[in-house]
């Protein structure tokens, strides 16, 4: 449906999805924190709590797999509220079960998501259907406000789970244990909330050809197979310089308190949040992968300048430096792949590359790990980033050529006048 057809529901359909993943950002990011600690109170082996975020993170994948091929034939608002539902349900089961094997069965089922950070099916399907809510223009402004919101949610989701201490200290509920259970309560109440939200989502979200599944045509196949081998290499390199391992590199290397570093990563997540909107500034006056590629390369070259800083308040300059760009080709990423293929296609687009990230991430954390531990501290410091900047390299070469529909409509409207 044309956007200027309907501009009422778009823009309904719009707000309706970034309040949604506003309010499942919170709820993802209460349970990062409360799970490990919740199951630590029930008693549950270190083997137990392992294998229930493993359920979890497992129930998620499958769900964005599934979500990829078949959202768009069942149906994009059906899918979403099913999602939600299953969350809210295996939360609840989670929150008030103890029995092991009930809680793993309920953390796969429910997708109960011990990580902290968003990366599942309902964000694969939001991702495919915010671009038809908007002209091409405003596209890349539309997805920095999704992820400042879902950044901000994380954020107000850690500030959350710290509630069930302060239910316990003021005496409304008598134990920590059902202090924690609270908090998984409040967590399956957030995405029952989320459920009822999809269901004021309007028909146009739908996708126009739900029969094309797995069907892309060949130029779209050619793009996502390029596109997924970069996004590949991009997050393997992002895997060696997830928060935990930069957090143990600073305590390790200068001695700082968790509490300074803390405070620097929320520096960093202010950072992060700002420049989602000057990328999408950027991208209009340069383009999508020029902003990507010219953002990126010298954020990286900062992270290894963070390796070599010689006192902490200079690594931290350089570190804050260095967020304030590399998070600018998120929401111009994002935009890219949703522009370069059909609207049909939007969904498998969006799952697919989001899959390929994903198992990026998972795989390079252990191996910077061992790095770190069989080589320095700083190596994992210049591997990440030299993957990424060959990422960036590699994609200006292959994509720079490849412009998205408004680019096109610029270049012409210059050439003629």
């Amino acid at each position: 449906m044309d956007i200027a057809s309907d501009p009422d529901s778009h823009q309904r359909d719009r707000t309706l999805i970034f309040v949604a993943a506003f309010v499942r950002a919170i709820a993802i990011a209460m349970t990062g924190v409360l799970l490990g600690v919740y199951l630590h109170r029930l008693q549950f082996s270190a083997t137990a709590i392992g294998a229930t975020i493993t359920a979890g993170l497992a129930g998620g994948a499958l769900a964005a797999l599934v979500a990829t091929f078949t959202a768009d034939r069942f149906g994009r608002r059906r899918f979403l509220r099913w999602i939600a539902l299953l969350s809210a349900a295996g939360g609840f089961v989670v929150a008030y079960a103890s029995a092991e094997r009930a809680v793993i069965a309920a953390a796969f089922l429910g997708m109960v998501n011990g990580m902290g950070r968003d990366r599942g099916a309902a964000m694969i399907i939001e991702q495919a259907i915010l671009p038809s809510t908007v002209p091409d223009e405003r596209r890349t402004h539309t997805f920095a406000v999704y992820n400042v919101l879902l950044s901000a949610g994380a954020a107000i989701g850690g500030l959350i789970a710290g509630t069930p201490a302060l239910l316990q200290r003021t005496g409304w509920v008598a134990s920590e244990l059902g202090a924690l259970r609270a908090g998984m309560g409040l967590y399956a109440a957030l995405m029952a909330a989320v459920a009822i939200l999809y269901l004021f989502l309007s028909r146009v979200v739908e996708s126009e050809h739900p029969q094309a599944g797995f069907k892309v045509s060949p130029q779209s196949r050619s793009v996502l197979a390029r596109l997924s081998g970069l996004f590949l290499l991009d997050s393997l390199g992002g895997g060696f310089l997830t928060q935990a391992l930069v957090s143990f590199f600073f305590v390790e290397r200068f001695g700082v308190s968790a509490a300074e570093v803390g405070m620097l990563f929320f520096g960093a997540a202010i950072a992060n949040a700002l420049s989602q909107f000057a990328a999408a500034w950027l991208a209009r006056r340069i383009g999508l992968v020029n902003t990507m590629v010219f953002t990126h390369i010298p954020g990286n070259l900062l992270m290894v300048a963070v390796a070599f800083a010689p006192t902490f308040p200079i690594a931290a300059v350089l570190f804050l430096a260095r967020e304030s760009l590399v998070q600018m080709d998120v929401p111009t990423r994002q935009s890219y792949v949703m522009a370069v293929v059909a609207p049909a296609e939007r969904t498998l687009a969006s799952g697919v590359t989001g899959l390929v990230r994903m198992g990026g991430w998972a795989l390079a954390p252990t191996l910077a790990g061992a790095v770190m531990e069989g080589l320095s501290l700083t190596t994992p410091f210049i591997i990440g980033p030299g993957l990424k900047v060959l990422y960036d390299v590699l994609l200006f070469r292959a994509f720079s050529g490849l412009r998205p529909p408004e680019e096109h409509r610029a270049a012409a409207g210059a050439s003629r006048a």
